[in-house]
């Protein structure tokens, strides 16, 4: 039932659940709740690999957002078809002998607990919406040396979007402009403005 969403990343996402203390991976459990109901724009991998590696916990980025998907795959489903949370439990041990009985106790909880709050109209919304800007952040620097531009000290913007794709997670996308590109961007994005003001 959930193996089938993930393929051959099930097993080695369950493994690498079972590498996380309990209460991080009750933070991961909990951070991807929120998302499912709507109440944060999506799961911060990166964030939540820092947090990770400051613990001492040696997951890649990619290994933490297919834990990421396997446990949100899991609220889905869990939402979809109605499960209690003790047959939740029966059905994560079923999946796989490579779940930890704590990881099984953490799913179940956060279920018990968050899942009530949780629609299978919510569980639709979030397969199939569009990503979402989360944050923009931009700054101006010199150039000093380049391959491309014709005359060194050019003044660039380099804007970084943080966006939440349809699965939830939070990637960073940075690209560099010219001032001239820049201010068509900012005029761009002030007629949007304007636009969304009328609807």
């Amino acid at each position: 039932m959930f193996a089938d969403g993930l393929g051959s990343d099930f097993d080695s996402a369950v493994e690498n659940i079972g590498k996380l203390p309990q209460d991080l991976f009750a933070e991961l459990c909990q951070r991807v709740m929120f998302y499912l109901q709507h109440r944060t724009p999506g799961t911060d991998a990166v964030d939540l690999h820092q947090r990770f590696h400051r613990a001492g916990i040696g997951l890649s980025v990619s290994e933490l957002e297919t834990v990421i998907n396997l446990i949100s795959l899991v609220f889905r489903t869990t939402a979809k078809n109605n499960i209690p949370a003790e047959e939740l439990a029966v059905r994560l041990a079923g999946s796989s002998n490579k779940w930890s009985k704590q990881a099984v106790q953490v799913i179940r909880h956060v279920w018990s607990e968050q899942g009530k709050f949780l629609t299978v109209e919510d569980t639709i919304k979030s397969t199939v919406t569009a990503g979402q800007l989360v944050d923009l952040q931009w700054k101006m620097g010199m150039t000093v040396s380049s391959s491309s531009c014709k005359s060194l000290n050019c003044p660039y913007v380099t804007v970084t979007l943080k966006v939440a794709d349809t699965a939830g997670q939070i990637t960073n996308k940075s690209f560099e402009m010219t001032i001239p590109q820049f201010q068509n961007f900012f005029r761009q994005f002030k007629e949007m403005a304007s636009v969304l003001e009328t609807v």
